[in-house]
């Protein structure tokens, strides 16, 4: 009986391992991919989802952002986009007078550098020139507002045709468009310009500053900055001397008419 009892126990003990084999082999995690998932692990990277469509592209052309205002005085930003990148950006509006003249070219150069290079308004702001940053990166982005808007799937298409000709004819009527009316320190500014052929061929300030001095500026400079806009066919013109607020005020009026009328 003792001889016996070391075997049983030795059948006893194989007989345990072998039981525990076919259980470790019973419990071995399945190759399926999808095993790893259930788990809580990471997907395999085939699983993995593509991120979705990307942003609005921003359409080409030239798009002024609406001013802003600062403790300092107004920003606005207009930009050139080309190939659905900022190829151009630049501040046709920034404080002036005073030590707000140095701030402003020191920093409003750097600004535009970094708007470019950025291809967005998330840029850094320029130590010394806070306010001056603020009122450029909010103007900066509504212009690339604007120019997604102007970058997204045209909105006139209906799906039964009309795509002949008739887009080519609008395009060669004559239209009048009147910018918005731009505020001075000596009065309003506001330009109402004929455009033809995708041509300024007309250009009329409506609204003028008036009374005293400002009777005899206007009626000098007006005429001059008519005359550059429809030879420039654009709002880069020069300020008139004597003029520089209603000048100021003539170009983002002037801006403002052209982005309405598309060009």
């Amino acid at each position: 009986m003792r001889k016996s009892h070391p075997v049983r126990r030795a059948v006893l003990a194989t007989a345990a391992t072998v039981s525990g084999i076919v259980l470790l082999l019973s419990l071995k995690p399945a190759s399926d991919p999808g095993a790893a998932q259930a788990a809580g692990g990471a997907a395999p990277p085939a699983a993995a989802q593509s991120p979705q469509g990307g942003a609005q592209p921003i359409g080409d052309g030239t798009v002024t952002g609406d001013a802003v205002s600062t403790q300092y005085g107004a920003v606005q930003v207009r930009l050139t986009v080309s190939g659905g990148r900022i190829t151009r950006a630049e501040a046709v509006q920034a404080p002036k007078g005073g030590q707000s003249d140095q701030v402003t070219s020191r920093s409003v150069p750097k600004l535009n550098r970094a708007a470019v290079t950025a291809g967005s308004a998330d840029i850094d702001t320029v130590s010394g020139a806070t306010y001056t940053s603020t009122g450029y990166k909010k103007s900066l982005q509504s212009a690339l507002d604007k120019a997604r808007a102007a970058g997204g799937p045209g909105g006139g298409t209906g799906d039964g045709g009309g795509a002949g000709g008739g887009s080519d004819a609008g395009e060669d009527r004559a239209r009048t468009v009147t910018g918005d009316a731009a505020q001075t320190q000596y009065g309003p500014v506001q330009v109402r310009i004929t455009v033809s052929g995708g041509k300024i061929t007309k250009a009329e300030a409506v609204r003028t500053p008036k009374g005293g001095q400002s009777d005899q500026i206007t009626s000098n400079a007006v005429p001059k900055l008519n005359q550059a806009a429809v030879t420039a066919g654009s709002a880069d013109i020069d300020a008139v001397s004597g003029a520089t607020y209603t000048s100021a005020g003539y170009k983002q009026s002037l801006q403002s008419a052209l982005d309405k009328a598309g060009g």
